[in-house]
């Protein structure tokens, strides 16, 4: 089934089974992997079933502490880009 085109009941029926998985807290990477589907295939049946999909979770980044006033981004050799 993997690269096969999914169409009609077929996919309907794909979608209902990744909606249900997915709303009882599947990640779409686990249902990309236990489908044996890319990430991108799982997200769009999803999207295309109207489920309210969760933000994304992971690691957190903390945000860059500002560059000071007056200073302009240098290449390393010490030129302005």
């Amino acid at each position: 089934m993997k690269g096969r085109r999914i169409t009609g009941p077929a996919r309907d029926k794909v979608r209902e089974i990744l909606k249900t998985k997915y709303e009882k807290g599947a990640t779409v990477r686990a249902l990309a992997a236990e489908c044996g589907r890319s990430y991108g295939f799982v997200h769009r049946v999803l999207s295309e079933s109207g489920v309210q999909m969760r933000s994304r979770s992971g690691r957190v980044r903390k945000a860059r502490p500002a560059a000071p006033l007056g200073s302009s981004p240098q290449h390393s050799m010490g030129h302005p880009l």
